[in-house]
């Protein structure tokens, strides 16, 4: 069983568990007023969209509102930093990601956070995974063509990234060292500006989000080959699995809910609860579709493992790959 779908059943139990204890079993008085969920990143983004999709259904599990505070910065450090340095109160959590919680600590030794020292992991809540996409005149129609063609022009194809540094990059590098390729990175401002050179053929490859590279695909500019979870993705159900030519692949962007250090047991529970049953929703599990994300679910404990396995798996390829975020 993949770790969503187990995360996911897992995240079901919990809900039953829940609903069967009088509903959301609570501290006494929490919470008495709005609760801040920082999102370390500028508003309209991936991230703030799907913070403020779960937080109305969340402020309604909760009986008060969760406020969305943008505290982009540093790739996701600044608003980390608030976060952690926050009281541990219950009214200040933060929405983390693979960028600030795994990739950031394999970029930086300086960050001003520690990613386990630091905060109290509450729920894995998202995952959205990517897909490769090649140009139209591309002479590979699925990824072992792709592989096969990079091997017989070793040093003479590129990818585009977002910049150095990000997921986007990294992802690529994950599937060089895997494939065994030699392809020459060609950093953007963003993938959106990478778009119209990997449409016109001048870029061979490139790793992008569901939701921004599926429309051209789908309307004929670009071609998909395959999607970077470990299984098929209910967003693209048309496209195979990367790990099915290159075992144990998976690249993705996770979404974690995480509070200040020392966080209370109680009010952890209290929130990952209210988590749970949001992302169970009809309603929500829809409007997160739309934004090319899948709803997880999970323990606290199984936030943590699966951030720790994710920030060894990066670390190994920045400090193999020799990647640095500048």
């Amino acid at each position: 069983m993949n770790r969503i779908r187990f995360l996911q059943g897992m995240a079901i139990a919990l809900c039953i568990a829940a609903a069967s204890t009088s509903g959301l079993a609570q501290p006494q008085g929490y919470p008495n007023k709005p609760i801040r969920l920082i999102v370390p990143f500028p508003a309209g983004g991936a991230t703030d969209l799907f913070a403020r999709t779960l937080s109305q259904k969340m402020g309604e599990k909760l009986g008060n509102a969760v406020v969305i505070d943008n505290k982009p910065g540093a790739g996701g450090g600044i608003g980390s930093d608030l976060a952690a340095k926050a009281p541990a109160d219950g009214y200040t959590l933060l929405l983390a990601t693979t960028s600030t919680h795994s990739i950031g600590p394999a970029l930086s030794a300086r960050l001003p956070y520690d990613t386990v020292r630091d905060f109290t992991p509450i729920a894995y809540v998202g995952n959205a995974p990517s897909i490769m996409l090649v140009p139209n005149n591309s002479p590979a129609k699925n990824v072992r063509e792709w592989v096969d063609y990079a091997k017989k022009n070793p040093g003479k194809l590129n990818y585009a990234s977002s910049g150095n540094g990000t997921i986007v990059q990294l992802t690529a590098e994950l599937f060089k060292s895997q494939a065994g390729v030699f392809v020459t990175h060609i950093p953007y401002k963003g993938t959106a500006l990478a778009i119209p050179d990997l449409i016109a053929g001048n870029i061979d490859v490139m790793f992008d989000s569901l939701p921004t590279g599926m429309p051209h695909v789908r309307d004929g500019r670009l071609r998909a080959l395959g999607v970077t979870s470990l299984k098929r993705s209910p967003l693209a159900p048309e496209l195979p699995p990367i790990a099915d030519t290159l075992p144990g692949f998976e690249s993705s962007t996770w979404f974690g809910l995480y509070g200040p250090k020392g966080l209370p047991a109680d009010i952890v529970a209290r929130i990952n609860a209210a988590a749970n049953q949001s992302l169970a929703d009809a309603e929500v599990k829809d409007k997160l579709a739309r934004l090319g994300i899948e709803p997880v679910g999970s323990t606290p404990q199984q936030l943590a493992k699966m951030v720790a396995e994710d920030a060894a798996k990066w670390k190994k390829i920045v400090i193999d790959r020799k990647i640095a975020n500048e």
